[in-house]
């Protein structure tokens, strides 16, 4: 389980293909505190760490991660928001974030305001995720708060510091993003279903 806390950038040193699974080299200055097995979120991914070379680690993505988020897009030099798996002594200061991604989503606008940036985003409703006013969100793993809430859109607002170290600052109008909604939310929307 993640917080949606961002620790550092990581950078894709290499990509290799093996069947249906795409191995990530993440060259990382978290490398040498990682260990195989160990869980690390990738723009909200969760993947295993396979192997640690020295300053980067591998990690490997099966078909499903592929389709379901955007780590099939990325390319050498690509940067990751990166996270380590919360520890069971430590402070929740974000939400509760799984890992798991729900859907994609793209960038519709991005706008200056008066320091801070405002990011809107869409996606497909269809698939049946909600976002609510002031609810969370995390977006490519960085936990967020939702307004101008609707459906299939909702905006969000970002400070310097996240902006500058997370992967915000290289979005552009049009890329695609990870969305995983918020667990509470997904849990209600099924009892209220059934």
């Amino acid at each position: 389980m993640f917080t949606g806390i961002i620790e550092t950038l990581g950078q894709v040193a290499a990509r290799e293909q093996e069947n249906a699974n795409t191995h990530f080299k993440i060259a990382s200055p978290l490398s040498h505190e990682l260990r195989v097995d160990q869980s690390v979120s990738h723009d909200g991914v969760c993947l295993t760490v396979v192997k640690i070379d020295e300053g980067a680690y591998w990690v490997t993505a099966i078909h499903e991660t592929l389709q379901k988020s955007n780590l099939g897009r990325l390319k050498a030099g690509d940067k990751v928001n990166i996270e380590r798996c919360m520890l069971n002594n430590g402070r929740f200061d974000g939400h509760i974030v799984q890992g798991h991604v729900d859907q994609t989503g793209t960038v519709k606008a991005i706008a200056e305001d008066a320091g801070s940036w405002l990011f809107d985003f869409e996606y497909d409703a269809s698939q049946g995720n909600v976002t609510v006013e002031k609810g969370s969100i995390a977006v490519n793993g960085v936990s967020l708060t939702c307004y101008n809430s609707e459906a299939g859109r909702f905006r969000v607002a970002i400070i310097p510091y996240t902006h500058e170290h997370t992967n915000f600052h290289q979005l552009k109008v049009g890329d695609t993003v990870n969305l995983e909604f918020d667990i509470i939310g997904k849990y209600v929307k099924r009892l209220l279903k059934n």
